[in-house]
């Protein structure tokens, strides 16, 4: 029986813990490391996990998470989402074949991992789409921007792009993107079964996989996966990121900025 294949998933966390109503119970990141760890890959052997958790310069460590022998805890020097993410990315060099992203209020359905190395046997970067759920479970939307959840690739293809640009505060993600659109590396991304057939359907009625293929570089293919929802379940706060940018006229105009600055980088908004 050959090795499995050892894959880092890095995850920025600011430890916060899940509530439910009045009840506060465990941390996000517990269950994004439970859900993970659920993998079909995992079970069968084709996948080692571990975890390396990026988190602010002052975060305290809870007990319960402390000692676990598959988590590697990256300290960041600032308080910020780009700075928890190369903490991670830094304490992550060369050490796994592949290397995964799971922010921890996210997770995994089973087979992720499965169509992920898949996938990367053809391939040098894997995105996928998510199903978009409420703090109250209620489903709002299929997202089918790759934000980093759904990000897989071989620790090649990490060291190659490199970190997080530090500067930007909302559309880092994007700025990753471009640069890897730009590589030449070869990028899947996968989409549910239900997805349009074409991309002329999609462009009809889920724009959104157009511009992942307008816009994310020329190397990219389409590949649908046979799971009738996406491969992500991403949690969607009320006040998110983008949430908060809906609601303030100041957060609006950075990230106006900030696409604008994409834009004269990239010739475009990376997807």
């Amino acid at each position: 029986m050959s090795q499995p294949s050892s894959v880092g998933v890095i995850t920025p966390s600011r430890l916060q813990r899940i509530t439910v109503g009045a009840q506060t119970d465990a941390y996000f990141v517990d269950r994004a490391i439970t859900g993970a760890l659920a993998q079909t890959a995992v079970a069968e052997g084709r996948a080692r996990l571990t975890f390396i958790i990026g988190i602010d310069a002052d975060a305290a460590i809870p007990a319960s998470l402390a000692e676990r022998s598959d988590v590697i805890w990256a300290r960041s020097e600032t308080r910020s989402q780009a700075g928890a993410l190369n903490a991670g990315i830094d304490a992550a060099a060369d050490r796994f074949d592949y290397i995964a992203f799971l922010e921890d209020d996210d997770w995994w359905d089973p087979h992720y991992l499965t169509w992920g190395l898949n996938a990367l046997k053809r391939f040098d970067f894997v995105s996928t789409t998510q199903l978009e759920v409420d703090e109250n479970g209620t489903i709002m939307r299929i997202n089918d921007f790759p934000t980093p959840s759904g990000w897989m690739m071989p620790s090649s293809t990490l060291r190659r792009i490199g970190l997080f640009d530090p500067t930007l505060r909302w559309h880092l993600d994007n700025e990753w993107l471009g640069r890897l659109g730009d590589s030449g590396l070869r990028r899947c991304h996968l989409i549910d079964a239900l997805a349009p057939a074409t991309l002329a359907m999609a462009e009809q009625v889920r724009p959104w996989i157009a511009n992942v293929v307008h816009f994310g570089g020329k190397n990219l293919e389409l590949q649908r996966h046979t799971m009738p929802a996406p491969l992500i379940t991403r949690l969607v706060h009320s006040r998110s990121g983008m949430a908060r940018i809906a609601g303030d006229a100041a957060l609006q105009e950075q990230s106006r900025a900030e696409y604008q600055h994409l834009i004269e980088r990239f010739g475009r908004i990376p997807w």
